[in-house]
């Protein structure tokens, strides 16, 4: 079995919706499975530190996590086009991993959600990948081969998939929206097992 790392921070519950529908995506390809991890959010004042493990939802990403994976998918809401502040802080502490071309050739793949329909979701994807290519991984996004790519007018797009919160319930995902989600799982998870086959 390869680990693909579906990494997300949420904190409204729309881009945590998207990650369980990559995960699914993930979990449905043969010799794959996903594991779900977030980070905990920054603050402008000093505080204790997170527990390893928070009161609900999946456990906090460390650093083994990504070198153990065989793959990525990292996603973020959008602030201002761009990834949120608490996966930025995440990243940045990656460092270490950068230097010894721990992440180098695994394949990576990102998604976001938004408020609204241009509310930067393209800019954060692309955000989102800037320290994939410094760390070396291979990027991945969504062919227009899916057919849902062209259908949907919410969320979707080729640089990943996206979500549209609009006016409904955080994390209310469209049908489009899911199939793209899971598409995009299904596709890192089949890129994971082919890079590793080749090695």
């Amino acid at each position: 079995m390869i680990d693909v790392l579906v990494l997300y921070y949420s904190r409204q519950g729309s881009t945590a919706a998207l990650a369980r529908q990559v995960c699914r995506g993930v979990d449905a390809t043969p010799g794959a499975r996903s594991r779900l991890r977030t980070v905990p959010p920054v603050t402008a004042t000093t505080t204790p530190l997170d527990p390893a493990v928070p009161d609900d939802g999946p456990p906090f990403a460390t650093h083994q996590d990504l070198i153990d994976c065989g793959g990525l998918v990292l996603g973020s809401p959008t602030r201002f086009g761009a990834m949120a502040a608490p996966l930025k802080y995440f990243l940045d502490g990656t460092s270490a991993l950068w230097m010894t071309g721990a992440l180098k050739d695994k394949p990576a793949a990102v998604f976001t959600s938004t408020q609204t329909q241009h509310g930067g979701q393209e800019a954060t994807l692309l955000s989102m990948m800037i320290p994939l290519l410094h760390h070396g991984m291979v990027l991945a996004g969504l062919p227009y081969t899916e057919p849902a790519l062209t259908e949907t007018r919410s969320g979707g797009t080729p640089y990943g998939a996206s979500h549209v919160a609009g006016a409904g319930a955080a994390g209310e995902l469209t049908e489009h929206e899911r199939i793209l989600a899971m598409a995009l799982g299904a596709r890192v998870a089949r890129l994971a097992l082919a890079l590793r086959a080749a090695r």
